[in-house]
């Protein structure tokens, strides 16, 4: 019996971390626990980024006015966020980028079953130490660290391979109805935005209460 989860993300929404994060310790609770098929989607929340991204303090002040403001959205996410020991470093952050071709790669380390550990290590590695995840040399070094070739993810990033197979998953959620991250479909159930554990575990004991009557 296995339970599939679609998690529909992006790597620049910090929410999507934060689900990640809640769904995760969602599941280690399971009680019994079941076999979970995690697939990632991806998204795009700004597929006009130029593709080496922008400089993220001239990005935040032109999207909200203000880098006052942009820091004030920053530090109520972390607020926010203080019990799910996620340690954002918005201060290290200096470039917000264009993430198709981290996109790319978490549909890469598909093919080897690791795709759901490599969208976490993208993530946490752009959150939590600001790294510049739309370079090829940084995203390349965080294919390694989980074990995926460093010089086949240079080669994938450095082609055109990926591109048409990740817009076509974007385009598919897209026509799902799919218009925001984070978006998590367990079982029949659709969760919109970073929920709080108690909402994970009720719709993943339904989703497998549903399992076992089919």
């Amino acid at each position: 019996m296995t339970l599939t989860i679609a998690i529909t993300s992006d790597f620049i929404c910090p929410w999507c971390l934060v689900a990640e994060t809640r769904l995760s310790q969602a599941i280690a609770q399971l009680n019994p626990p079941v076999e979970i098929e995690r697939l990632w989607i991806p998204f795009e929340l700004n597929p006009q980024m130029p593709e080496a991204g922008m400089d993220r303090k001239t990005y935040r002040t032109q999207k909200f006015g203000s880098w006052e403001y942009s820091q004030a959205l920053d530090a109520k996410t972390v607020q926010a966020t203080q019990a799910d020991d996620i340690n954002f470093r918005y201060d290290l952050m200096t470039v917000t980028p264009n993430t198709l071709k981290a996109h790319r790669l978490t549909w890469f380390a598909g093919k080897q079953g690791k795709a759901i550990e490599m969208a976490e290590h993208i993530l946490a590695a752009y959150f939590t130490e600001g790294q510049n995840i739309g370079d090829v040399e940084t995203l390349a070094t965080l294919a390694a660290e989980i074990g995926i070739d460093a010089a086949q993810t240079k080669a994938l990033l450095e082609s055109e391979a990926g591109i048409q197979e990740v817009k076509a998953l974007e385009q598919q959620a897209i026509a799902q109805g799919v218009h925001g991250v984070p978006t998590i479909r367990i079982g029949q159930e659709i969760i919109s935005g970073a929920q709080s554990i108690e909402v994970f575990i009720a719709a993943l004991q339904k989703a497998v209460n549903e399992l076992t009557i089919a």
